[in-house]
């Protein structure tokens, strides 16, 4: 049976962690577990300016040696060494552009609506897919995955590179790329706050009428939701906590005080579009 990790540590608890790799190596022989190595990463976090500095050497777990991955993939999403989520980006446009490039071999054998469809289940989705953790990244890395939705829009209603993609967009009710960001990190804390999404999720998150020190505030009455302070903005204020409930806060109240999850996402959408 093979036991696949994912380490994920700032170079300060090196120590530490290779004293619960130890405990973790004794914890699988009893178990009947097996580290396989080839499936298994290991990834150093730390800022872009001390990449350099992070350890090269492997890491002993038991009787195994695990090598530093400059990025490692859990479910579908790719983490870079400094969380810049870079080649998270690159890939999903990698694989975005590939499918787009087979489905023109058949765009003249299909009608358009039959063509939308796919493109929309077999890109759009993959764009979609865990977009909630790239919610603040720099502009740059927002355009590539709008070039995505721009290229897309174009194959559906036939353009050339050099006209415009805004009336295509708009004819397709698509969002753009920050939007659709926003959309989905606003539908998660939607979602968290009735208590729909797992508990791990709704802990994270503090309403300001239940904060004895907040209540007397005019924010509480409206429903809004603790910000908290971050050292680190770049990679700490784009946290679930940190993020979502900014992201909150700036939405109307007519929207906040939707009472059913599909009236939410229409509002909403609506609102970003």
């Amino acid at each position: 049976m093979n036991y696949d990790f994912v380490f994920l540590c700032n170079r300060s608890d090196q120590v530490h962690l290779s004293a619960r790799v130890d405990d973790v190596a004794v914890w699988m022989l009893p178990n009947r577990l097996q580290l396989n190595t080839g499936k298994t990463d290991l990834l150093w976090c730390a800022t872009a300016r001390r990449c350099h500095q992070l350890p090269t050497s492997a890491l002993r777990i038991g009787s195994d040696f695990v090598n530093p991955s400059t990025s490692v993939r859990d479910l579908g999403i790719y983490f870079d060494a400094d969380l810049s989520m870079r080649c998270h980006v690159q890939k999903t446009a990698a694989s975005c552009f590939a499918v787009l490039r087979q489905l023109r071999s058949i765009r003249r054998s299909v009608p358009t609506s039959v063509y939308q469809t796919l493109v929309v289940a077999l890109v759009l989705s993959r764009l979609d897919y865990g977009n909630a953790v790239v919610v603040g990244l720099p502009g740059y890395l927002y355009s590539r995955l709008q070039s995505i939705l721009n290229a897309a829009a174009r194959s559906i209603a036939d353009l050339r590179r050099s006209d415009h993609i805004t009336d295509a967009l708009a004819s397709f009710h698509w969002l753009k790329a920050p939007e659709r960001v926003q959309y989905k990190l606003a539908t998660i804390v939607y979602r968290s706050l009735n208590a729909t999404t797992p508990r791990h999720l709704f802990s994270d998150l503090r309403r300001l009428s239940d904060m004895p020190s907040r209540r007397c505030l005019r924010s509480s009455l409206a429903h809004q939701l603790d910000v908290r302070q971050s050292l680190c903005a770049t990679v700490v204020g784009r946290t679930f906590a940190i993020a979502g409930a900014r992201l909150w806060n700036r939405l109307p109240p007519d929207i906040i005080a939707c009472d059913t999850v599909p009236r939410f996402r229409r509002e909403l959408k609506t609102f970003l579009f």
